[in-house]
């Protein structure tokens, strides 16, 4: 639930060309959102009077980076276009139409974790410690690939918070295309017929979920390396994939 004030700044540009009843269209924002909590928390990550300024952070929900290209065509096929102008191809091929949506987003923020056992403290949320002042991001993905170095934070043992921070570090962007071709098929002077081909994720490129990020998950063998990460830094869930669906409507 909402707590305190929250802020947005952003830069939004949008250019849109029109001709022959096709349009191109590109938008893009730069933008920061600040706040206490949002609805990807689940409530304040720190719960106590004099930690609560601590919770001020990036939203869970922010994105720096929002590209989106779209539009829709006509293709140059059939009566009075560019190709086949007559004939049966004419008849098949004319009258098309495709449009589609690209986006390019930044990933989402997130707060690396860990047990909250020691500091015993019901409805906060125990961070761990970052123990080195950069965190590498060598974004690997899938089990035993650590998106971020696993050795940047630490597991908190002692009656007190972690050192990090709330959404410190940020996920994976994501990169999607949707597209559709489509036309009407005139039946009679009121009815029509339009047949559509629509198509999600055309390229099936992965849109992966944030890693796991609690850091007493991690195991390690007795001088120190890493035994298993068990989650900790992994990622090990993802979305984006292709979808097809074929459709036809009466319109009257």
């Amino acid at each position: 639930m909402p707590f305190n004030t929250a802020k947005y700044n952003g830069f939004q540009t949008q250019v849109t060309r029109r001709f022959a009843g096709s349009m191109f269209g590109v938008s893009y924002t730069l933008s920061r959102s600040i706040g206490y909590t949002d609805d990807t928390d689940g409530g304040l990550t720190w719960n106590w009077v004099p930690m609560l300024q601590r919770n001020k952070a990036v939203a869970g929900f922010d994105r720096t980076h929002n590209l989106q290209f779209y539009g829709n065509y006509d293709l140059p096929f059939g009566s009075g276009q560019k190709y086949a102008k007559g004939g049966l191809v004419s008849k098949l091929a004319g009258g098309w139409q495709t449009n589609w949506i690209l986006s390019r987003m930044s990933g989402t923020p997130f707060t690396v974790g860990t047990s909250g056992t020691s500091v015993n403290a019901p409805g906060n949320t125990q961070t761990a410690d970052q123990i080195l002042s950069t965190v590498a991001i060598p974004g690997g993905h899938g089990l035993g690939q650590p998106y971020f170095d696993p050795n940047a934070f630490a597991p908190v043992t002692a009656v007190r918070f972690g050192s990090s921070g709330r959404n410190l570090l940020r996920g994976p962007g994501v990169f999607n295309l949707n597209a559709s071709v489509f036309r009407k098929f005139k039946m009679t002077e009121r009815f029509a017929l339009e047949m559509r081909a629509e198509m999600f994720g055309v390229t099936n490129t992965p849109q992966f979920n944030n890693p796991g990020a609690t850091a007493s998950s991690l195991t390690r063998n007795a001088d120190g390396t890493i035994r298993a990460l068990n989650g900790y830094a992994e990622i090990t869930g993802a979305s984006g994939e292709r979808q097809a669906r074929f459709a036809a409507k009466i319109t009257f």
